[in-house]
């Protein structure tokens, strides 16, 4: 596949919504995806050049190695009303990309080393975007889990000890802080995760 067929396969799809395109995440975008769930991605400061239109389909890739973490739709732009410290994307302004996420594998993302993008946003022809998605297979099969997070805190109430708990958790967030998880019904199976990955909390067996 060109770069001047992609284009052509792009351009054909951009004023009815069937265009298919890749995305390469920033660095620091990616990492905040992995940390913190998001319902979209968006991207800021491109042009209207080259650039997917309302309900284009979206193949949301990271790098070194080239890799698809994500599938989604190119949605209009919303108003942010959430304060996110380990969200890096800036207030929506003009020339903001927003793509709603329709599936997610940021935990088994899958090789997408046969692409070759030329900037953050790729025109793809739909057979390339079709067979970049299949390999993603079957979404993982959704259940319950318990996730908890405990800190000792020195307070003179509960109230303050509340507070308290909060600020450590927005000053320090997912990047510093272990988060425990289990299966509903199976604590015994409780894994520890720091940046969104799992971590060993025992430090016996460290030694």
């Amino acid at each position: 596949m060109t770069t001047e067929t992609a284009h052509r396969a792009g351009e054909a799809g951009h004023t009815d919504g069937t265009g298919t395109w890749a995305v390469l995440l920033p660095a620091e975008r990616y990492e905040a995806e992995r940390l913190v769930h998001h319902d979209a991605l968006e991207l800021t400061g491109l042009t209207d050049v080259g650039r997917p239109s309302l309900g284009d389909r979206v193949a949301v890739l990271a790098d070194a190695p080239l890799r698809l973490v994500a599938l989604g739709r190119v949605t209009a732009p919303g108003q942010r009303h959430r304060e996110d410290p380990d969200d890096p994307q800036s207030p929506v302004e003009p020339g903001t990309l927003v793509v709603a996420y329709t599936r997610r594998a940021f935990d088994e993302p899958v090789p997408a080393d046969r692409l070759t993008l030329d900037g953050p946003v790729t025109a793809l022809a739909p057979a390339a975007f079709r067979a970049l998605a299949d390999r993603l297979g079957p979404p993982p099969v959704r259940r319950t889990w318990l996730v908890s997070l405990d800190l000792p805190i020195e307070a003179g109430t509960p109230a303050e000890a509340v507070r308290l708990f909060w600020s450590y958790v927005q000053e320090l967030g997912p990047r510093e802080l272990p988060a425990f998880v289990s299966p509903s019904g199976d604590e015994l199976a409780m894994q520890a995760f720091v940046l969104g990955e799992e971590a060993n909390q025992d430090p016996e067996e460290d030694d």
